[in-house]
């Protein structure tokens, strides 16, 4: 291996790679998120965190916060946010022939059908004991055979109402083996894929890669800090977030809790150009293997993105940038949605797939956001010759488009012959 590479120019390590398999397989619906942050994360943290650092929970949700500085409150704080929870289908009701429709939530039924999941049901006759059913399959037409013909042909679609689970059920009554089972409306069922390594060099596929990679960036940005010791001013606030897939409900209760500076989303970004069919709307650029993405617009800061810019180039990490209209999309709104003054920008790595359970995505783009960040704060922790970014900077560091100077036309630099 070149001494001289970088983490996101080289292949991911296994133990590292294997860490990351293991928070995105972890089962965490909406509003379930705790297998993710307390049974993988929160051990994890632990296992490099000095003993002056702390971790947070919520009474009302199953969200975590690792914090550097619990003891000094009035340190500068930087919140980067990945969110655990997992968009998931619902136990709708049972047929008597022993189906469970399901929702389709936020994935495109099409793309459900015949793939394994698992459903996890409470025990009604021990309420907060929780069943895992393996195995079933979503389903929708049964066969081609009994498809309408507009759907054969491609004409017409798989619709929601189609889906259903099928867990094989057979004999007499199924609608009872159903409901002895204690399987209910509401139930969560998701996908049943741990994500592998793809066929392209650093690349690796397999469901939810949105978001356990955010909370994966969140924890080892933390160990970076815990390795370095090297952060004297900045109060690093690494924040999983609950709800994030129905309205960013987990995060806003963080952000309005710990009242950051600085708050950071960490989430997954759509590799436009390998996209298809939407060459006519003119997406940006934005491409797996090329760096992590920078959001503009909505609420994020213009300020802090020319910082994470600055510094990206000084360190040669690779960034791409996005933008966003009215709102990012992401947990980077969740200080204005909480009514905080924080500056906030949003940070990805474009996948392909995404809500599928085939979503794929590149490790070097990950490192990179993970390395973005660290630098920026480590760049926040030396200003003012060593007392750190404070408050007033980011207030006085809005841009003067009134100072702006004209720009004249400049001629292309001349292509040198091969």
């Amino acid at each position: 291996m070149n001494a001289e590479a970088k983490p996101w120019e080289i292949e991911m390590s296994a133990e590292r790679f294997d860490l990351m398999r293991s928070i995105l397989d972890a089962p965490s619906p909406i509003g379930l998120e705790a297998s993710m942050t307390r049974g993988v994360l929160e051990p994890y943290m632990r296992s490099y965190m000095p003993e002056n650092w702390a971790i947070h929970s919520f009474k009302g949700n199953a969200g975590i916060v690792l914090d550097t500085k619990p003891d000094d409150p009035d340190a500068f704080s930087v919140m980067v946010i990945g969110h655990a929870d997992k968009i998931r289908m619902q136990v709708r009701s049972v047929s008597e022939d022993g189906k469970i429709w399901v929702n389709s939530d936020s994935m495109l039924p099409t793309t459900l059908i015949g793939h394994k999941v698992k459903l996890f049901s409470e025990d009604p006759e021990e309420q907060g004991n929780w069943r895992c059913i393996e195995g079933g399959t979503i389903e929708a037409i049964g066969a081609i055979h009994f498809a309408d013909p507009k759907l054969r042909s491609g004409d017409d679609g798989i619709k929601t109402k189609m889906m259903y689970l099928e867990l094989h059920i057979h004999g007499e009554d199924k609608k009872g083996q159903i409901d002895a089972l204690g399987i209910r409306p509401g139930d969560p069922i998701i996908y049943d894929r741990p994500i592998k390594s793809g066929f392209a060099p650093n690349t690796f596929s397999g469901a939810y890669l949105d978001n356990g990679l955010g909370c994966f960036v969140t924890a080892e940005i933390g160990r970076l800090i815990a390795e370095s010791s090297s952060m004297k001013n900045i109060r690093y606030l690494g924040a999983m977030a609950s709800h994030e897939e129905i309205g960013r409900f987990g995060s806003r209760v963080m952000a309005e809790h710990f009242r950051p500076d600085v708050t950071i989303a960490v989430d997954v970004a759509h590799d436009f150009t390998a996209a298809p069919g939407i060459a006519d709307r003119r997406y940006e650029p934005v491409a797996m293997g090329q760096g992590y993405t920078l959001t503009h617009g909505a609420v994020t800061s213009a300020a802090l993105n020319s910082m994470f810019t600055e510094v990206s180039l000084k360190h040669g990490i690779p960034v791409q940038h996005e933008l966003a209209g009215r709102d990012t999309g992401t947990d980077a709104m969740a200080a204005v949605l909480a009514a905080i003054d924080s500056a906030c920008t949003s940070i990805g790595f474009p996948i392909r797939n995404m809500h599928t359970i085939s979503e794929s995505g590149h490790t070097g783009d990950v490192e990179a956001a993970i390395h973005a960040i660290y630098q920026t704060m480590v760049h926040m922790d030396g200003l003012n010759d060593g007392a750190g970014i404070s408050g007033n900077d980011l207030r006085e560091s809005h841009p003067r488009l009134d100072e702006s100077v004209p720009l004249t036309h400049r001629p292309a630099a001349p292509q040198e012959k091969s």
